[in-house]
């Protein structure tokens, strides 16, 4: 048997730490220039301490790109590095320089801004780079610095003459690399990955038009100023007491510049135990064709954009929002560039279904019309988050709303206090009616209105899987579609109503209907009822049809259900009087012309007749009128 230690070199783990530490090479300009606002961060931390002599000036990050030189130079006027200091945080693979500024200044500093973790960042240059070089003056009395490394394991270190205190990181792109060269293409990451950086970033400068005099000798001056790219103090890293509504609406246009619907409200995150989390969410008003891959919320570490993927420390329906979410205490991979999950993540995604789940609230005791406005554009949210998250179910109870055919609004125990008289059957079983389209079903919602019964409208994208949801929840609840039976039957009060019909009259019946209609998809059943009610009506079973509904919005339902073949109950009235008549008409090819004509019209009520029979029975109907 043997022992020893696995060695590893510079000269085999370089080329991996190059190559594939980031999952994206455009990584490389988020890491140098978050870098550079460490060290401004740093040099001002440690002014503040007095460690630093003299005016320190304004902290600035500046990128510059040479396309003739095809070299890409990242500077800073922060705390810069002796040659020491370069051997140590450089030449030392994975040794933080941020990591080890924090630990030494910890008990002298509440927040010093650091932005590093892992000490990793640097390597990402090579990524696109083929020669590296830094150019670097310490604030300490030391000789200026140049270190320089060709992408292989060995570097030069050496003086040089850089007046200025900060650094120069000077990269020499590689031939696959040359598309960072373009203007265009660092604009676009210093805008996806520094837009909300806390130092200053110029990229260039930009001509600014000022009006100069008044009136008639007013006068347009053009200037050249520096381009700053970036938002050091953007919104959600103030207090919340200090913003008014217009700076929460101007502060969504700078996240979304493409989107130009102003959000419902927005809720301002601000916590500091157990975790630091801090940020703004917004409730955008959601369309029928939302495109969830568009306007996500954003991840942010100390104001570095992580992710727009935050699934995990955003509850699964808090995705649909947007905003900002910022947190140094979540838990990233050694690239930062996506979360990994632990005790923190389960934490803060519980914290902002509270925080969302109380707000909700607060809007909706403070101005219930004002969110009874709103509720249609956010409802598909709330039933969402009841569905997937208890206790924002548990919470939602006093805010979720619930309207009916005639546009009153009412909560879960609003509503069973309004219904629990007249609606509730033989077994002490509330039965909740609802429709899911009023015009398609106004027939059924017209009945049960005459029998005083109250119709909700239900028509969301998940309402099948709500339904299921309040009925497992609640005690002594149902729900049933307004069209899902014959109307005297929908609540059954166990009033029974004699028949008119024999046994050998409903045979005979029977047999003549299923000449008209098919039997594979229709059921013939026959109910006593009140002789005013519909002599035919087309049902369809609400267990059936909610499990296929389910079954085709996913999540639930039951297995193959969304597969089976559309199967309906044709009930008849053998109370109501043009069933008599049909039955008693001894002409049998009139009898079956009846039939057709009654069974057309109980299709035509539920949408059912289309197609080749739709035409028939207008032009049909055409001719009764010649």
């Amino acid at each position: 048997m043997a022992t020893g230690k696995i060695k590893v070199t510079t000269e085999n783990i370089f080329p991996i730490i190059k190559k594939f530490l980031y999952s994206d090479h455009e990584i490389f300009l988020r890491e140098l220039v978050s870098n550079a606002v460490d060290a401004t961060s740093k040099l001002k931390a440690l002014s503040s301490l007095g460690e630093v002599k003299g005016d320190v000036g304004t902290p600035l990050v500046e990128v510059k790109v040479d396309k003739e030189a095809k070299t890409i130079t990242i500077s800073d006027n922060g705390i810069g590095m002796t040659s020491e200091e370069v051997k140590k945080y450089i030449n030392q693979v994975a040794f933080s320089g941020a990591e080890e500024f924090v630990k030494k200044y910890d008990d002298k500093l509440d927040d010093a801004g650091i932005i590093g973790h892992f000490g990793l960042g640097f390597y990402s240059a090579f990524m696109v780079a083929e020669n590296v070089e830094i150019f670097t003056k310490s604030y300490q009395d030391e000789p200026s610095v140049k270190w320089s490394c060709d992408g292989s394991p060995k570097f030069k270190l050496e003086e040089t003459d850089k007046e200025n205190r900060g650094t120069d990181i000077v990269l020499h792109i590689a031939e696959d690399s040359i598309e960072f060269l373009e203007d265009s293409r660092i604009s676009e990451l210093l805008n996806k990955y520094c837009k909300f950086l806390p130092v200053e970033i110029k990229f260039g400068t930009k001509e600014i038009t000022n009006k100069e005099g008044e009136g008639d000798d007013a006068k347009e001056v053009k200037e050249t100023v520096d381009n700053i790219i970036n938002n050091p103090t953007p919104a959600w890293t103030k207090s919340p007491s200090s913003l008014k509504d217009d700076d929460y609406k101007s502060f969504h246009r700078e996240l979304y510049p493409m989107n130009f619907d102003e959000p419902l409200f927005h809720i301002h995150l601000n916590v500091d135990y157990p975790f630091n989390l801090t940020g703004i969410l917004y409730f955008p008003k959601l369309k029928q064709n939302v495109d969830l891959n568009k306007n996500r919320i954003q991840l942010y570490c100390n104001q570095v954009f992580v992710t727009d993927s935050v699934e995990g420390i955003v509850p699964e329906f808090l995705t649909m929002l947007q905003g900002v979410i910022d947190s140094p205490d979540i838990p990233l991979n050694v690239s930062r560039s996506y979360l990994q999950s632990d005790a923190n993540v389960k934490k803060i995604s519980s914290h902002i279904t509270k925080k969302v789940a109380d707000k909700l609230n607060e809007m909706f005791k403070g101005d219930r019309k004002a969110f009874e406005e709103k509720w249609e554009d956010m409802k598909v949210i709330v039933e969402y988050g009841m569905l997937t998250e208890k206790k924002f179910f548990d919470k939602a109870e006093k805010f979720a709303l619930y309207q009916n055919v005639d546009g009153t609004y009412s909560t879960w125990t609003e509503y069973l206090d309004k219904i629990k008289v007249n609606q509730v059957d033989k077994d002490g079983k509330t039965v909740v009616l609802y429709t899911n389209d009023k015009e398609a079903q106004h027939s059924y919602i017209t009945e049960a209105k005459e029998k005083s019964y109250d119709v909700l409208v239900l028509d969301g994208p998940i309402v099948s899987h709500l339904i299921q949801k309040l009925e497992n929840e609640k005690e002594n609840i149902s729900f049933v579609r307004v069209d899902a039976d014959a109307m005297d039957k929908l609540i059954q009060k166990g009033e029974e109503i004699p028949s008119v019909l024999s046994e050998a009259d409903e045979t005979s019946l029977k047999e003549t209907i299923e000449r008209v209609l098919p039997k594979e998809q229709y059921t013939v059943q026959f109910e006593s009822m009140s002789p005013t009610s519909s002599p035919f009506t087309i049902t369809q079973s609400e267990f059936m049809r909610r499990m296929k509904e389910m079954s085709a919005t996913g999540g639930g339902g039951m297995f193959g259900m969304n597969n089976m073949p559309e199967m309906y109950n044709l009930v008849v009235n053998g109370n109501h009087p043009l069933v008599s008549k049909v039955l008693g008409e001894k002409d049998s090819d009139l009898q079956k012309a009846m039939l057709k004509e009654a069974t057309d019209l109980a299709k035509l009520s539920q949408g059912l007749l289309k197609g080749e029979e739709l035409t028939l029975f207008i032009k049909n109907r055409y001719k009764d009128l010649v």
